[in-house]
Order: C-alpha cells, then structure tokens, then sequence
C-alpha cells in the first residue's frame, strides 16, 4: 500500500497530467476547427507547422513532432526531467489530437470543413485564439506545456518575472509575418497576428486567475481550533498576533493566512462551523512570494 504522503503526491501529478490533457483536446479541438479550416495561422511550432502545411501539404503534427523533439533535447538540462516528462506527454498526445481532429474536420475529399460558414473568419479567429489561450493556460497551470515556444516561455520564466504571454508574443511575430510568404495575402497576417494578441491575453488571464492568492484576517476566540486547521487540513502556515479590541478592552488573537483562491470558499466554510461568530476579512493580494507560493525572480 503506498503511504500517505506518496499517495498525496501520486494523486496530485495524476491530476496534473489530467488537466494538461484537457489543456491539450481544447488546444488541438481550436486548431482543427476553428484555425486551419480558415487559413488562420498563429505563433509557436504549431504556427510554424500549419505554414508548411499550407505550403507543402505535410500534415501539420508531422512537422509539430519533428520540432518539438530537437526542441526537448536543449531543454532536458535546463527545465530538469519533470518539467519535460510532462511535456514529451504533451507533444505526443497533441500530436496524436491534431491527427484526431482532423479526422473530424475534413470532408471526403480531404478538404476542411468551416463549421461557422464562409467569410466567418474574423469570428473563428476570435473564438480560436481564446480557445488556444485557455488551452495553454490549463498546459502552465498544471506545470506542463504545449510544446513549442511555450518552452522557450517556460526557460525565460523560471529565471525571470516576465509574462507568459509576452514571452511566447515576442517569439511568435517573425513567425506570423513569415505566413505572407505563403498566402501573399496582408489580411490572413494580420488575422494572425490579432490570434496572437487574443492568445497572450487569455492565457495571461486564465494563468493570473488561477495563481491569484487570498489573504485572511481572522479574529477569533477559538483562534487555536482555526490554526490547527488550516495547518493539518489546508496545508498553510498561520501568523498569531497579539491585540486587544478597542471597544472592548479585551485581549484577542488575529490570524493572518494567505491561501490559493482555490481554498479560499474551503476555507471560509470551515471557519464558520468552527466559530459562526469569528470576525473575517478577505482580500485579494498581487503577488505571494515565498514557501508555497511562487518564488521570488530575478527581474
């Protein structure tokens, strides 16, 4: 029988490689439905991937593949056996999801299918690009990646407090521009490049939203019951600090906890059966740097 701590540990990348998963069928299922049934061309391998494709007519997770495996051998050093574990997980199962959707988004004669009609590009863009964006973003939330230039993102990173979707931007401008070469057309770049500023704000957004931290002010008579709780149950660390209540002149005990917003709603639940007259105040902090947040980079 696997002791608690592996089990918690076995069950925590069980679910880590679960959402990439998700991450991945809603990044493959944008590609395939709404990116290249429109000649929509992104950033990243994949973008680099659908110009050959429309160029040379080799299949789009053929050359995904190909990069992403030279890509992999620079980044074993760098991003260590755990980040790129997750992502040569990522690149074969998209690989494997990109063949799959197309499966689904072609007619007989092997030609694309538009699902929104002719002319809908500028929708399909839109509805794409966001799709992509959360799509990558459940991939980072989880530790994991899409492959790509989401690992050059994930290099520059680790070392540096930079976006996430300003890193992939940056690096995907010349590879939209390229696309020109390949249509002659000025309107398919610049729907391009617009996928590319939806991608980064989404992703962006989902990523802030999921690393967002909330911070607890609590006072309470059954300060110690609250304290044990959020130690052994929640898995966070508690200030006490010492005050008296003004009106009162009485001695009182606040705690100060900054939690995931994830276990925020947990939290707040088990304060109120623990003590329904507890005082609480709930805020949302910036940034929370520090042992079980996020590490303090250079800038």
């Amino acid at each position: 029988m696997i002791a608690a701590p592996y089990h918690k540990l076995f069950l925590h990348e069980l679910q880590d490689y679960l959402l990439i998963a998700v991450g991945l069928a809603c990044y493959a299922f944008s590609w395939t439905t709404f990116m290249l049934p429109y000649e929509i061309t992104t950033g990243g391998v994949t973008g680099i991937a659908a110009i050959i494709f429309y160029a040379t007519g080799i299949e789009i997770q053929v050359t995904y593949l190909i990069i992403n495996a030279i890509l992999l051998t620079f980044a074993l050093k760098i991003l260590g056996w755990k980040f790129c574990a997750k992502t040569i997980y990522a690149v074969v199962l998209l690989t494997v999801l990109l063949k799959l959707g197309q499966l689904f988004t072609t007619d007989g004669n092997g030609g694309f299918v538009q699902v929104l009609g002719e002319g809908e590009n500028f929708m399909a863009c839109v509805i794409g690009s966001i799709l992509c964006g959360i799509g990558i973003g459940i991939c980072f939330a989880a530790n994991g990646s899409t492959g790509g230039t989401d690992i050059i993102a994930a290099i520059i990173n680790k070392y540096y407090t930079i976006s996430l979707g300003r890193v992939i931007m940056l690096s995907d401008i010349i590879i939209i521009g390229s696309s020109y070469f390949v249509f002659h057309d000025i309107t398919k770049m610049m729907f391009g490049y617009v996928a590319l500023v939806i991608i980064s704000v989404s992703l962006d957004y989902f990523v802030n939203s999921a690393r967002q931290s909330i911070q607890f002010i609590i006072i309470s008579y059954k300060y110690n019951e609250i304290a044990d709780y959020i130690n052994n149950v929640i898995g966070r660390g508690v200030t006490v600090l010492n005050g008296m209540g003004w009106y009162s002149k009485s001695d009182s005990h606040v705690l100060v906890v900054l939690v995931r917003r994830n276990d925020a709603n947990i939290l707040l639940r088990s304060i109120k059966q623990i003590d329904p007259n507890a005082f609480v105040s709930m805020s949302r902090v910036a940034g929370v740097y520090g042992q079980g947040f996020d590490k303090i980079k250079d800038k």
